[in-house]
Protein backbone atom coordinates (compact mmCIF):
# COMPACT_ATOMS: atom_id res chain seq x y z
CA UNK A 1 0.00 0.00 0.00
CA UNK A 2 1.28 3.46 -0.93
CA UNK A 3 0.86 6.38 1.47
CA UNK A 4 0.99 9.98 0.30
CA UNK A 5 2.52 12.28 2.89
CA UNK A 6 1.74 15.99 2.92
CA UNK A 7 4.82 18.22 2.68
CA UNK A 8 5.60 19.99 5.93
CA UNK A 9 7.22 23.01 4.30
CA UNK A 10 5.11 26.03 3.36
CA UNK A 11 5.56 29.66 2.45
CA UNK A 12 6.92 31.68 5.41
CA UNK A 13 4.56 34.59 4.74
CA UNK A 14 1.29 32.70 5.10
CA UNK A 15 -1.33 34.53 7.15
CA UNK A 16 -1.24 33.65 10.87
CA UNK A 17 -3.83 33.80 13.64
CA UNK A 18 -3.48 34.99 17.23
CA UNK A 19 -1.55 31.83 18.14
CA UNK A 20 0.94 32.39 15.33
CA UNK A 21 -0.46 29.41 13.39
CA UNK A 22 -1.37 29.19 9.72
CA UNK A 23 -4.30 27.29 8.24
CA UNK A 24 -1.83 24.59 7.22
CA UNK A 25 -1.16 23.92 10.90
CA UNK A 26 -4.80 22.83 11.29
CA UNK A 27 -4.77 20.34 8.43
CA UNK A 28 -4.63 16.55 8.68
CA UNK A 29 -3.67 13.76 6.33
CA UNK A 30 -4.53 13.66 2.64
CA UNK A 31 -8.15 12.63 2.11
CA UNK A 32 -8.92 9.18 0.72
CA UNK A 33 -12.59 10.04 0.09
CA UNK A 34 -14.01 10.20 -3.44
CA UNK A 35 -13.06 13.32 -5.39
CA UNK A 36 -15.86 15.85 -4.95
CA UNK A 37 -17.19 14.38 -1.70
CA UNK A 38 -18.97 17.00 0.38
CA UNK A 39 -17.25 15.67 3.50
CA UNK A 40 -13.95 17.19 2.34
CA UNK A 41 -15.61 20.61 2.16
CA UNK A 42 -16.78 20.14 5.74
CA UNK A 43 -13.22 19.30 6.82
CA UNK A 44 -12.04 22.51 5.15
CA UNK A 45 -14.76 24.47 7.00
CA UNK A 46 -13.67 22.96 10.35
CA UNK A 47 -10.08 23.98 9.61
CA UNK A 48 -11.21 27.52 8.78
CA UNK A 49 -13.35 27.79 11.92
CA UNK A 50 -10.59 26.57 14.24
CA UNK A 51 -8.06 28.87 12.58
CA UNK A 52 -10.37 31.89 12.89
CA UNK A 53 -11.03 31.16 16.57
CA UNK A 54 -7.29 30.63 17.23
CA UNK A 55 -7.97 27.30 18.92
CA UNK A 56 -5.06 25.22 20.19
CA UNK A 57 -5.24 21.72 18.71
CA UNK A 58 -4.06 20.07 21.92
CA UNK A 59 -7.17 21.44 23.64
CA UNK A 60 -9.48 19.69 21.16
CA UNK A 61 -10.71 16.09 21.10
CA UNK A 62 -12.23 14.78 17.87
CA UNK A 63 -14.38 11.66 18.03
CA UNK A 64 -16.15 9.57 15.41
CA UNK A 65 -17.91 6.28 14.74
CA UNK A 66 -17.95 4.25 11.51
CA UNK A 67 -18.63 5.35 7.93
CA UNK A 68 -17.24 7.73 5.32
CA UNK A 69 -18.02 10.62 7.67
CA UNK A 70 -16.08 9.02 10.50
CA UNK A 71 -12.91 9.01 8.39
CA UNK A 72 -13.08 12.81 8.15
CA UNK A 73 -11.37 13.63 11.49
CA UNK A 74 -8.15 12.24 9.98
CA UNK A 75 -8.23 15.11 7.49
CA UNK A 76 -8.15 18.00 9.97
CA UNK A 77 -6.42 18.94 13.25
CA UNK A 78 -3.62 16.38 13.10
CA UNK A 79 -2.31 17.59 16.49
CA UNK A 80 -5.63 17.12 18.31
CA UNK A 81 -6.65 14.19 20.49
CA UNK A 82 -8.72 11.63 18.62
CA UNK A 83 -10.76 8.45 19.07
CA UNK A 84 -12.45 6.44 16.34
CA UNK A 85 -15.14 4.35 18.05
CA UNK A 86 -17.44 1.58 16.82
CA UNK A 87 -20.56 2.07 14.73
CA UNK A 88 -23.12 4.34 16.42
CA UNK A 89 -21.28 4.51 19.74
CA UNK A 90 -19.42 7.82 19.43
CA UNK A 91 -21.76 9.64 21.90
CA UNK A 92 -20.92 7.14 24.67
CA UNK A 93 -17.19 7.57 24.15
CA UNK A 94 -17.67 11.35 24.04
CA UNK A 95 -19.64 11.24 27.29
CA UNK A 96 -16.90 9.31 29.07
CA UNK A 97 -14.18 11.60 27.76
CA UNK A 98 -16.23 14.66 28.72
CA UNK A 99 -16.67 13.43 32.26
CA UNK A 100 -12.94 12.73 32.48
CA UNK A 101 -11.86 16.15 31.24
CA UNK A 102 -14.31 19.01 30.74
CA UNK A 103 -11.55 21.41 29.75
CA UNK A 104 -11.29 20.06 26.20
CA UNK A 105 -13.39 21.14 23.22
CA UNK A 106 -15.16 18.05 21.88
CA UNK A 107 -15.89 17.70 18.17
CA UNK A 108 -18.04 14.69 17.33
CA UNK A 109 -18.17 13.77 13.64
CA UNK A 110 -20.83 11.30 12.58
CA UNK A 111 -22.93 10.35 9.58
CA UNK A 112 -26.61 9.80 8.88
CA UNK A 113 -26.18 6.04 9.18
CA UNK A 114 -23.95 6.29 12.26
CA UNK A 115 -26.40 8.68 13.98
CA UNK A 116 -29.92 8.13 12.58
CA UNK A 117 -29.55 4.37 12.20
CA UNK A 118 -27.63 2.18 14.61
CA UNK A 119 -26.66 5.10 16.86
CA UNK A 120 -29.97 6.92 17.18
CA UNK A 121 -30.48 5.94 20.82
CA UNK A 122 -27.01 7.18 21.70
CA UNK A 123 -27.65 10.45 19.83
CA UNK A 124 -30.98 11.05 21.57
CA UNK A 125 -29.58 10.65 25.07
CA UNK A 126 -26.53 12.79 24.35
CA UNK A 127 -28.89 15.57 23.26
CA UNK A 128 -31.28 15.29 26.23
CA UNK A 129 -28.37 15.14 28.67
CA UNK A 130 -26.87 18.33 27.21
CA UNK A 131 -23.50 16.73 26.57
CA UNK A 132 -21.04 19.56 25.94
CA UNK A 133 -20.06 18.71 22.38
CA UNK A 134 -20.22 20.10 18.86
CA UNK A 135 -21.95 17.22 17.10
CA UNK A 136 -21.46 17.33 13.31
CA UNK A 137 -23.59 15.05 11.13
CA UNK A 138 -22.26 14.68 7.59
CA UNK A 139 -25.61 13.78 6.05
CA UNK A 140 -25.70 12.28 2.57
CA UNK A 141 -28.75 10.02 2.94
CA UNK A 142 -26.88 6.88 1.96
CA UNK A 143 -24.50 4.19 3.19
CA UNK A 144 -21.55 5.04 0.99
CA UNK A 145 -19.19 2.37 2.34
CA UNK A 146 -21.65 -0.44 1.57
CA UNK A 147 -22.72 0.52 -1.95
CA UNK A 148 -25.49 3.06 -1.56
CA UNK A 149 -28.38 1.70 0.50
CA UNK A 150 -30.87 4.31 1.78
CA UNK A 151 -30.16 5.68 5.24
CA UNK A 152 -32.83 6.74 7.74
CA UNK A 153 -32.50 10.42 6.70
CA UNK A 154 -33.18 9.77 3.03
CA UNK A 155 -36.34 11.53 1.84
CA UNK A 156 -39.42 9.54 0.96
CA UNK A 157 -39.68 9.26 -2.84
CA UNK A 158 -35.98 9.89 -3.41
CA UNK A 159 -34.46 7.46 -5.90
CA UNK A 160 -31.28 5.46 -5.50
CA UNK A 161 -28.52 5.24 -8.09
CA UNK A 162 -30.07 1.96 -9.19
CA UNK A 163 -33.57 3.42 -9.72
CA UNK A 164 -35.20 2.17 -6.52
CA UNK A 165 -37.53 4.56 -4.69
CA UNK A 166 -37.34 5.12 -0.94
CA UNK A 167 -40.78 4.27 0.47
CA UNK A 168 -40.04 5.13 4.13
CA UNK A 169 -40.43 8.51 5.85
CA UNK A 170 -37.16 10.23 6.82
CA UNK A 171 -35.86 11.08 10.27
CA UNK A 172 -35.18 14.81 10.69
CA UNK A 173 -32.26 14.95 13.11
CA UNK A 174 -32.53 18.73 13.55
CA UNK A 175 -36.21 18.59 14.56
CA UNK A 176 -35.51 15.63 16.84
CA UNK A 177 -32.62 17.43 18.57
CA UNK A 178 -34.77 20.51 19.21
CA UNK A 179 -37.57 18.44 20.72
CA UNK A 180 -35.06 16.55 22.89
CA UNK A 181 -33.82 19.79 24.40
CA UNK A 182 -30.59 20.51 22.50
CA UNK A 183 -29.48 24.09 23.12
CA UNK A 184 -28.04 24.82 19.65
CA UNK A 185 -29.32 23.36 16.39
CA UNK A 186 -28.25 24.39 12.91
CA UNK A 187 -28.34 22.97 9.42
CA UNK A 188 -26.13 23.79 6.49
CA UNK A 189 -24.89 22.58 3.11
CA UNK A 190 -21.31 21.41 2.60
CA UNK A 191 -21.04 23.63 -0.46
CA UNK A 192 -22.02 26.81 1.42
CA UNK A 193 -18.84 27.86 3.20
CA UNK A 194 -20.12 31.36 3.98
CA UNK A 195 -22.95 29.89 6.06
CA UNK A 196 -21.20 26.81 7.42
CA UNK A 197 -18.06 28.38 8.92
CA UNK A 198 -19.92 30.90 11.16
CA UNK A 199 -22.28 28.13 12.29
CA UNK A 200 -19.32 25.93 13.25
CA UNK A 201 -17.63 28.77 15.13
CA UNK A 202 -20.79 29.54 17.08
CA UNK A 203 -21.39 25.86 17.88
CA UNK A 204 -17.83 25.46 19.16
CA UNK A 205 -18.34 28.39 21.52
CA UNK A 206 -21.71 27.17 22.77
CA UNK A 207 -21.78 25.40 26.13
CA UNK A 208 -24.06 22.42 25.80
CA UNK A 209 -25.20 20.06 23.02
CA UNK A 210 -24.65 21.72 19.62
CA UNK A 211 -25.90 19.90 16.54
CA UNK A 212 -25.06 20.92 12.99
CA UNK A 213 -26.78 18.71 10.43
CA UNK A 214 -24.80 19.24 7.20
CA UNK A 215 -26.21 18.03 3.88
CA UNK A 216 -23.13 16.54 2.21
CA UNK A 217 -23.83 14.89 -1.17
CA UNK A 218 -22.27 11.50 -1.93
CA UNK A 219 -20.85 11.90 -5.44
CA UNK A 220 -20.66 8.15 -5.98
CA UNK A 221 -24.05 6.84 -4.80
CA UNK A 222 -26.41 9.78 -4.22
CA UNK A 223 -25.69 12.62 -6.64
CA UNK A 224 -27.95 11.67 -9.54
CA UNK A 225 -31.23 12.91 -10.98
CA UNK A 226 -34.04 11.83 -8.65
CA UNK A 227 -31.97 12.05 -5.48
CA UNK A 228 -33.04 14.70 -2.96
CA UNK A 229 -29.53 14.79 -1.45
CA UNK A 230 -27.70 15.68 -4.68
CA UNK A 231 -25.77 18.90 -5.21
CA UNK A 232 -28.27 20.19 -7.78
CA UNK A 233 -31.34 19.36 -5.68
CA UNK A 234 -30.01 20.98 -2.50
CA UNK A 235 -28.92 24.14 -4.32
CA UNK A 236 -32.37 24.40 -5.90
CA UNK A 237 -34.36 23.73 -2.71
CA UNK A 238 -32.15 25.33 -0.06
CA UNK A 239 -34.04 27.95 1.95
CA UNK A 240 -31.92 29.85 4.47
CA UNK A 241 -33.60 31.27 7.57
CA UNK A 242 -30.62 33.45 8.44
CA UNK A 243 -27.46 35.15 7.23
CA UNK A 244 -24.87 34.52 9.90
CA UNK A 245 -21.83 36.28 11.26
CA UNK A 246 -20.14 35.02 14.42
CA UNK A 247 -18.31 37.60 16.52
CA UNK A 248 -16.04 36.16 19.25
CA UNK A 249 -15.70 37.93 22.60
CA UNK A 250 -13.13 40.69 22.59
CA UNK A 251 -13.38 41.35 18.86
CA UNK A 252 -14.99 44.57 17.65
CA UNK A 253 -18.40 44.02 16.05
CA UNK A 254 -18.31 45.34 12.49
CA UNK A 255 -21.36 43.69 10.98
CA UNK A 256 -23.76 45.87 9.04
CA UNK A 257 -26.99 44.77 7.41
CA UNK A 258 -29.27 46.82 5.19
CA UNK A 259 -32.21 44.45 4.90
CA UNK A 260 -34.42 42.87 7.53
CA UNK A 261 -33.99 43.02 11.28
CA UNK A 262 -31.13 41.80 13.45
CA UNK A 263 -30.88 40.01 16.79
CA UNK A 264 -27.73 39.52 18.91
CA UNK A 265 -27.71 36.21 20.80
CA UNK A 266 -25.24 36.04 23.73
CA UNK A 267 -23.44 32.74 24.27
CA UNK A 268 -22.21 31.36 27.59
CA UNK A 269 -18.68 32.70 27.32
CA UNK A 270 -19.83 36.20 26.41
CA UNK A 271 -19.43 35.78 22.67
CA UNK A 272 -22.16 37.16 20.42
CA UNK A 273 -23.89 35.41 17.55
CA UNK A 274 -25.19 38.13 15.24
CA UNK A 275 -28.16 36.94 13.22
CA UNK A 276 -29.90 38.74 10.40
CA UNK A 277 -33.47 37.52 10.18
CA UNK A 278 -34.36 37.22 6.51
CA UNK A 279 -37.91 36.40 7.53
CA UNK A 280 -39.53 38.78 9.99
CA UNK A 281 -41.54 35.84 11.33
CA UNK A 282 -38.51 33.69 12.16
CA UNK A 283 -36.98 33.82 15.62
CA UNK A 284 -34.27 31.22 16.49
CA UNK A 285 -35.11 31.60 20.19
CA UNK A 286 -38.62 30.22 19.57
CA UNK A 287 -38.57 26.44 19.96
CA UNK A 288 -42.11 25.90 18.68
CA UNK A 289 -41.52 28.04 15.61
CA UNK A 290 -38.32 26.14 14.81
CA UNK A 291 -40.07 22.76 14.79
CA UNK A 292 -43.04 24.18 12.86
CA UNK A 293 -40.76 25.72 10.24
CA UNK A 294 -38.90 22.44 9.75
CA UNK A 295 -42.18 20.55 9.32
CA UNK A 296 -43.46 23.09 6.79
CA UNK A 297 -40.20 23.00 4.85
CA UNK A 298 -40.38 19.21 4.63
CA UNK A 299 -43.97 19.37 3.31
CA UNK A 300 -42.90 21.89 0.67
CA UNK A 301 -39.84 19.89 -0.37
CA UNK A 302 -37.43 22.55 0.88
CA UNK A 303 -34.26 22.22 2.95
CA UNK A 304 -34.24 24.75 5.78
CA UNK A 305 -30.71 25.88 6.63
CA UNK A 306 -29.06 28.32 9.03
CA UNK A 307 -29.37 28.71 12.79
CA UNK A 308 -32.64 26.91 13.46
CA UNK A 309 -32.76 27.11 17.25
CA UNK A 310 -30.65 28.39 20.15
CA UNK A 311 -31.26 28.54 23.90
CA UNK A 312 -28.48 30.61 25.53
CA UNK A 313 -29.86 29.82 29.02
CA UNK A 314 -29.32 26.08 28.78
CA UNK A 315 -27.19 24.22 31.33
CA UNK A 316 -24.73 21.60 30.12
CA UNK A 317 -24.45 18.12 31.64
CA UNK A 318 -21.64 19.10 34.02
CA UNK A 319 -23.78 21.85 35.57
CA UNK A 320 -26.85 19.62 35.70
CA UNK A 321 -24.94 16.82 37.45
CA UNK A 322 -22.91 19.24 39.59
CA UNK A 323 -19.63 17.66 38.50
CA UNK A 324 -16.32 18.97 39.81
CA UNK A 325 -14.66 21.58 37.60
CA UNK A 326 -11.35 19.77 38.05
CA UNK A 327 -10.81 17.11 35.35
CA UNK A 328 -10.87 13.61 36.81
CA UNK A 329 -7.46 12.92 35.29
CA UNK A 330 -5.99 15.62 37.54
CA UNK A 331 -7.19 14.17 40.86
CA UNK A 332 -4.63 12.48 43.09
CA UNK A 333 -4.99 8.89 44.27
CA UNK A 334 -5.87 10.16 47.74
CA UNK A 335 -8.71 12.28 46.35
CA UNK A 336 -10.03 9.46 44.19
CA UNK A 337 -9.79 6.91 47.04
CA UNK A 338 -10.77 8.77 50.23
CA UNK A 339 -10.71 5.63 52.36
CA UNK A 340 -13.05 3.01 53.82
CA UNK A 341 -14.48 5.27 56.52
CA UNK A 342 -15.86 7.80 54.04
CA UNK A 343 -17.08 4.99 51.80
CA UNK A 344 -18.95 3.51 54.78
CA UNK A 345 -20.62 6.88 55.42
CA UNK A 346 -21.72 7.11 51.78
CA UNK A 347 -23.15 3.59 51.89
CA UNK A 348 -24.91 4.34 55.17
CA UNK A 349 -26.54 7.43 53.68
CA UNK A 350 -28.11 5.25 51.00
CA UNK A 351 -29.93 2.99 53.46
Amino acid sequence: MTYIIKPVNHHPNLEKNALGLTRRDYEGTISTLCAGCGHDSISAAVIEACYDLSLASDQIAKLSGIGCSSKSPSYFLNQAHGFNSVHGRMPSVATGANLGNQDLLYLGVSGDGDTAGIGIGQFMHAARRQLNITYIVENNGTYGLTKGQFSATNDQGSKSKYGEENVLAPIDLAAMAIQLGAGFVGRSFSGDKDQLVPLLKAAMKFKGFSLIDIISPCVTFNNHVGSTKSYDHIREHNESVSSLDFVPIGQEIKTSYNEGSKVDVPLHDGAILTLEKLSKKYNPLDKGLAVQSLNEAEKNGKVLTGLLYINPEIKDHAEILNISDTPLNQFSDKELCPGSNKLAKVNASLN
